[in-house]
């Protein structure tokens, strides 16, 4: 007879406690789990109420003809269809494209080619750290955006120090061969972030490495290629998603540098400042929802694109 079935058949030995029914939570657990609904309310509301309302919202107003005047009427998928031939959106996609594609990877080479300079253990580390910080707390508010435009301007600080060796500027912001390149450099040189989150990363390799390999004979650029950038993919994956979402919504310097016009010649026109024009400029709140939408679903498409990627480039521990 098993040891269960004579259990079962006699009971528990002399001296052990008899098993009791399964009650239901004690009070000490109700109330814990009061409290935490009490404390989550507030977020549970926020997100109901600020973000997923609104999500739902203009889900719906994409599929509607609405101008603020009246009420919504819905079409179907014609915004979606207006897409196709709206000439003036083909061109913010390419023009954003542009400023990711090109923006991104030159930010983040040079937030690590910083992060490695600090990392070999400077005097005054912090004081360096918070300067290059800076610019990525600064960069993307109205005031940096409008010192750039006066600094690329025609008679701006470029063009005076150009003079100075004899070369003739331009205006950078009001030439369309430049003025997307003006934004891009406006964007490379906010930079402080990622530099942060490198030097973290650079922080936690192990020196172990780069002593091996310099015995092995490995000089600087083989090190970096064969250990620095394995060990800190992870870090690289992660500034990468970052700053490409970010970079993808970036707003407020293409209004403040072209006047909000995206000019000159749509160079600067963004998709976000398109989709402004759109909603608060011609009041084609269903059309500008419509291409809020699209604007996520290129976000999320990216970013998917990127996860799907990382496993042939991105090495973790285990």
């Amino acid at each position: 007879m098993s040891v269960v079935e004579e259990i079962t058949r006699k009971g528990l030995p002399e001296g052990q406690p008899q098993g009791r029914r399964p009650r239901g939570r004690t009070r000490a657990e109700r109330r814990d789990n009061k409290a935490a609904a009490v404390f989550l309310g507030p977020w549970i509301v926020g997100l109901v109420v600020i973000t997923l309302g609104p999500m739902l919202m203009s889900l719906y107003l994409s599929f509607t003809d609405y101008n603020l005047m009246r009420a919504p009427d819905w079409i179907g998928t014609e915004n979606f269809s207006r897409m196709l031939a709206d000439e003036r959106l083909h061109n913010s996609l390419q023009v954003t494209f542009t400023y990711v594609f090109v923006g991104v990877p030159l930010q983040l080479m040079l937030a690590l080619a910083i992060a490695m300079v600090l990392d070999r253990g400077l005097r005054g580390l912090a004081f360096y750290r918070s300067v290059f910080y800076l610019p990525s707390l600064l960069g993307s508010s109205v005031a940096i955006a409008i010192l750039w435009k006066q600094l690329f301007g025609t008679s701006g600080l470029v063009n005076q120090v150009l003079a100075l060796v004899g070369i003739e500027g331009i205006g950078w912001i009001a030439d369309p061969r430049t003025a997307l390149g003006s934004i891009i450099l406006l964007h490379v040189w906010t930079f402080g972030a990622p530099m942060i989150i490198f030097l973290a990363g650079l922080r936690q390799i192990p020196t172990m490495y780069y002593e091996a390999a310099s015995i092995d004979g490995a000089g600087r650029i083989t090190q970096f290629f064969r250990i620095t950038l394995p060990l800190l993919s992870p870090i690289i994956f992660f500034n990468l998603v970052l700053q490409i979402i970010q970079a993808f919504q970036s707003f407020t310097q293409a209004f403040i540098v072209s006047g909000g016009r995206g000019g000159p010649s749509d160079s600067t026109m963004f998709f976000t400042l398109y989709l402004y024009q759109t909603g608060f400029g011609r009041f084609d709140m269903g059309y500008a929802a419509a291409m809020a939408w699209l604007l996520l679903v290129i976000i999320g498409a990216f970013t998917a694109l990127n996860f799907i990627a990382s496993k042939y480039w991105v090495f973790y521990d285990d």
